[in-house]
C-alpha cells in the first residue's frame, strides 16, 4: 500500500494534492516525491487544509506560497461587510445628495449590516444573497433593487481591488421594476378637487395640474423664476429634505408654457407671497414656505381629496393629469417630453402612449400631392 488518499494525487514521481475552495477546485503540487512517508504527510497536510478551510482560518499563501492563488483572500478574506458598508457610506457623503445618502444609510443600517455585516467579504455567498431576497415578501421589486446598490457596490470594488476572487451579486440581476400606470384626474375630478380647496392650497395645486412640476420643484419654486411677459416658469431646483438641490438630470431645468389656469394661480398668489419672501407657495397653516411633500400629503391633498369624494392618487398623479391632458389635445410628443423634463420622448412613448392619439387617417396626404405634382411635370415633359 503506497500511503494515498483520495484527493492526494502522483504526477511524475511528484505529489499533488487537491481540494475546493470558494466554490474552485484547486490541485497543488507538494515539491514531495511520491515516497510513502511523503504521501502520509500529504494526506495530514490535505485534511489540515480542508479543517482550516471549514473553519475559516485557511490562508493560500502560507501553505502554497508560489501558487499563482497564493494571494487568495489575503487582503479581503478578513475584511467585514460591515466595515466595507461603512467605507461605501463614506465616499457617497462626497458625492451623492443629501436624499440619496439618507437612503443608503437606511439600507445599510436597517437591511444590510443586520443580514450581512457580520461576515466577511470572501465568505458572503450568491446563494446567502438570493436567500435573502426570497424572504423579502412585503418589499416591492424596486425597493429590493436599491437595498442590493450598496451591496452591489462594495463587492464589485472588493473584486475589481482583488480582495476576493469572485463578486458574489454579479449572478444576481436586478428584479422586474413593476411600475404603476398612471392613473390621472378626469377634468370634473380636478374641478371637485380644487373647489373644496383654501385659496393658498387650490393656487398650489391648480398650479400643479398645469404644468406638471414634482411636488419637490413646486415647493422650491421662486418668484424670480416666474416671466410674466414671457408667460413661462423656469425650472432650476428642487427642495429636499428642507435642502435645496438642482434638478435630477439636466433636462429637468427647463421652460414650462404657462397655460392660463397656472397665470392665473400665481397672479392670485401674489397677494400671499410676493412681498414676503423668495418662494412662491406657502403653507395657510403657518405663512410660511412648505417644507417637505409630506406636509403638503398629509395636511392639504389628502383632505381634498376626502372632502372632495374623489378616489385617492398621490399628488404625483397631477403631473399624469398634466401630460395626459397635452397629449390627448395633440401636442408634439416632443414637446410634451421637453415640458416634463424628460431628455426624449421615449419615456413619453411608454408612459403616455395611450394617450396620444392615432395617426390621422389623412395622414400622408401632402406628400402624395408633392409625388403626383412631379409625376405631372414628368408626363408633361414627355
Amino acid at each position: 500500500m503506497d500511503g494515498r488518499q483520495k484527493g492526494v494525487t502522483v504526477r511524475g514521481n511528484k505529489i499533488y494534492i487537491e481540494f475546493s475552495y470558494r466554490g474552485k477546485r484547486c490541485r497543488e503540487a507538494t515539491g514531495l516525491e511520491a515516497t510513502p512517508a511523503n504521501l502520509k504527510y500529504a494526506a495530514r497536510k490535505k485534511a489540515a487544509i480542508e479543517h482550516e478551510i471549514s473553519t475559516n482560518t485557511f490562508n493560500y499563501g502560507m501553505h502554497f506560497p508560489n501558487s499563482k492563488r497564493a494571494n487568495i483572500g489575503l487582503k479581503g478574506a478578513y475584511k467585514s461587510v460591515s466595515r466595507a458598508l461603512d467605507e461605501f457610506i463614506s465616499a457617497a457623503r462626497k458625492r451623492c445628495s443629501a436624499s440619496t445618502l439618507r437612503g443608503y444609510n437606511s439600507i445599510v443600517e436597517f437591511h444590510l449590516k443586520p443580514k450581512f455585516g457580520h461576515l466577511s467579504l470572501a465568505d458572503l455567498t450568491t446563494s446567502d444573497v438570493r436567500v435573502w431576497i426570497s424572504t423579502l415578501n412585503n418589499t416591492s421589486n424596486k425597493r429590493i433593487n436599491n437595498i442590493l446598490t450598496p451591496l452591489r457596490g462594495i463587492m464589485g470594488d472588493a473584486f475589481a481591488d482583488g480582495l476576493i476572487d469572485r463578486d458574489p451579486t454579479q449572478r444576481i440581476k436586478n428584479l422586474r421594476n413593476e411600475k404603476n400606470e398612471p392613473d390621472p384626474f378626469t377634468p370634473v375630478e380636478r374641478e371637485k378637487i380644487l373647489d373644496v380647496m383654501d385659496v393658498q392650497t387650490r393656487n398650489l395645486f391648480e398650479f400643479a395640474f398645469w404644468t406638471g412640476m414634482r411636488t419637490s420643484e413646486l415647493i422650491a419654486l421662486q418668484w424670480s423664476d416666474i416671466d410674466f411677459d414671457r408667460q413661462v416658469v423656469r425650472v432650476r431646483r428642487a427642495f429636499v429634505l428642507k435642502q435645496f438641490k438642482e434638478t435630477k438630470t439636466q433636462a429637468g431645468q427647463r421652460e414650462i408654457k404657462l397655460f392660463p389656469p397656472a397665470l392665473e394661480a400665481l397672479i392670485r398668489q401674489k397677494s400671499f407671497s410676493y412681498l414676503t419672501g423668495k418662494q412662491v407657495f406657502h403653507n395657510p397653516r403657518t405663512n410660511k414656505p412648505w417644507e417637505t411633500d409630506g406636509q403638503i400629503r398629509k395636511t392639504a391633498w389628502q383632505p381634498a381629496l376626502r372632502k372632495a369624494g374623489v378616489i385617492y392618487r398621490n399628488p404625483y398623479q397631477t403631473r399624469h393629469t398634466y401630460a395626459s391632458t397635452l397629449l390627448s389635445a395633440g401636442e408634439n410628443p416632443m414637446w410634451v417630453a421637453q415640458q416634463m423634463g424628460h431628455k426624449d420622448w421615449g419615456m413619453i412613448r411608454k408612459t403616455y402612449g395611450r394617450w396620444i392619439p392615432e395617426v390621422d387617417t389623412s395622414a400622408g396626404g401632402k406628400v402624395m400631392q408633392y409625388w403626383e405634382q412631379i409625376c405631372h411635370k414628368e408626363v408633361v415633359s414627355v
